[in-house]
């Protein structure tokens, strides 16, 4: 039997369901003739592969309904053509046969051709989306921003965790849930968020999400229609302004300077209904918004009528000074809707996020989570409780805080000669990238290019702007990268610049 027959063999399961929905197509030809023809051609075309065994003509006829004469038929007639064999004490398997197969696709029906994407009519929402997504990529080792560490996730005792949890789900676990979480991991989360981030909240108050994307797809659905506007840092996170932007709401872009959103030069537009803001951390330029900024920014949302949605995304990782606390905190009822991740403190794959909402948005918010998306992952969620409340979860924060200064300090001296010479780098206080300041927008381009075909993940800073031209620069992602990739990409990243700045 051939060598592809074991990992082909479970097509059979399904054999029974091609056969019948053949048979369901209105024909006069005899059953057996039907049955033959569509077998023959399964395995001339490849959809059944040399080796594979074929149910028994009893079992088939089962469940198809059929008489077994006219299975045993079909199946003696492919016998004698040689397209099939019988090994005895065995069964029936498909011929080794010597066909030029075009595809090796389950036992169905070919599907039509593929339509041609530029054809189809995309709704004005899809396509403003789109237009915030890259190109699919190959996967590259070296400064892709917001990754973390994987390589220093600590598996083993997360993995012990986990399968306690699974092992002893309670049964009801398995059906849909409307909690708005596992209460232990809102709990720990409520402790944790109290303590770190003076947040203003109840265990209540807090609504598990699959990641902060969803949570602004829910602040969006619930806070917001079509055409309302929104501000949003400029630079700013694409995530934000692709989920703004698909919902069909006015963007309009707001300065970020070193004391971050700078909100008094937006005298002139329309009242706000949303406003984002990273304001602990601001992405891409990792500023952090000031006191009299923070203090601005509430009176504005109470003014407008507006709400705050304020992305706290990597507030865990400082270097030489303490965390920033929650502009959330800063003032009783204030309007504003917390949002955070375990993506990068973590992993991405974990796909759990929270909001900290305000009391009268408890409800609604639930109950819309629990419509549109469901609740789930019961198990996974109880088990991340457990690694916060053992204290797993604050001493990977802290290794993972020395790794990535480390990471930083290994980059820094990587663009060294490049710095010497003009380069200019972000402060890289906090957080899990630097951005490196160009005066040139073809000096980016060429740079993102180039670092393409070393295998070097560039992501412009220019892209990260709303409105068109972006100031020119490179956001470097390092705590995701190796020591050794960094010292090789920054070398590298090194050497083009000042090539460049030669030229």
């Amino acid at each position: 039997m051939s060598s592809r027959g074991t990992a082909v063999l479970e097509r059979a399961d399904w054999l029974a369901d091609a056969l019948g929905l053949v048979l369901g197509v209105p024909s006069n030809q005899p059953l057996t003739t039907r049955l033959y023809h569509a077998l023959r051609e399964w395995i001339q075309t490849g959809r059944l592969v040399s080796g594979q065994r074929l149910p028994s003509t009893r079992q088939l006829a089962q469940e198809l309904g059929l008489g077994r004469n006219t299975l045993l038929a079909a199946f003696d007639q492919l016998l004698a053509e040689g397209f099939l064999v019988t090994l005895q004490g065995a069964g029936t398997f498909v011929a080794d046969l010597p066909f030029e197969h075009a595809t090796s696709n389950p036992v169905v029906s070919a599907l039509p051709a593929r339509t041609d994407t530029d054809s189809v009519r995309l709704s004005s929402r899809g396509t403003a989306l789109l237009a915030f997504c890259r190109a699919r990529q190959e996967r590259y080792p070296a400064f892709v921003p917001g990754v973390p560490a994987l390589d220093r996730f600590p598996h083993a005792q997360w993995q012990r965790l986990l399968r306690r949890h699974l092992q002893r789900m309670p049964t009801d676990w398995l059906a849909y849930q409307a909690q708005g979480g596992v209460p232990a991991l809102r709990e720990a989360l409520a402790d944790y968020l109290q303590i770190s981030r003076s947040v203003r909240c109840r265990p209540e108050q807090i609504l598990i999400v699959q990641g902060a994307q969803q949570g602004f797809e829910l602040i969006v659905r619930l806070l917001s229609d079509s055409g309302d506007p929104v501000w949003l840092e400029e630079p700013g996170y694409q995530g934000a302004q692709a989920c703004f932007a698909a919902a069909g709401l006015d963007m309009t872009p707001v300065p970020v300077d070193g004391e971050g959103m700078y909100i008094e030069s937006m005298s002139g537009p329309q009242p706000p209904r949303l406003i984002y803001v990273t304001p602990s951390h601001q992405y891409p330029s990792g500023a952090t918004m000031s006191l009299t900024r923070r203090l601005s920014l509430l009176e504005a949302a109470e003014r407008h009528g507006a709400w705050i949605v304020e992305d706290d995304y990597d507030s865990e990782f400082r270097y030489g000074q303490r965390p920033i606390a929650a502009l959330q905190g800063l003032a009783e009822q204030a309007r504003v809707i917390y949002v955070g991740t375990f993506s990068k403190v973590m992993y991405p794959g974990l796909r759990l996020g929270y909001l900290v909402l305000p009391e009268p948005l408890v409800e609604p918010f639930r109950q819309a989570n629990a419509r549109l998306h469901r609740e789930g992952q019961y198990a996974v969620q109880a088990a991340l409780a457990d690694f916060i409340v053992r204290g797993h979860f604050s001493r990977h924060i802290r290794r993972m805080r020395d790794c990535y200064r480390r990471r930083q300090a290994l980059l820094r001296k990587a663009l060294a000669p490049a710095v010497v010479r003009g380069l200019r780098l972000s402060e890289g206080q906090a957080g899990m990238h630097l951005v490196a300041w160009l005066d040139d927008a073809e000096h980016e381009r060429s740079l993102v290019e180039r670092a393409g075909d070393e295998g070097i993940s560039l992501s412009p800073l220019s892209s990260y702007y709303l409105d068109a031209p972006g100031h020119p620069g490179l956001v470097l992602g390092y705590a995701g990268t190796v020591e050794a990739e960094i010292e090789r990409a920054g070398q590298w990243l090194a050497q083009a610049w000042c090539e460049l700045a030669d030229a």
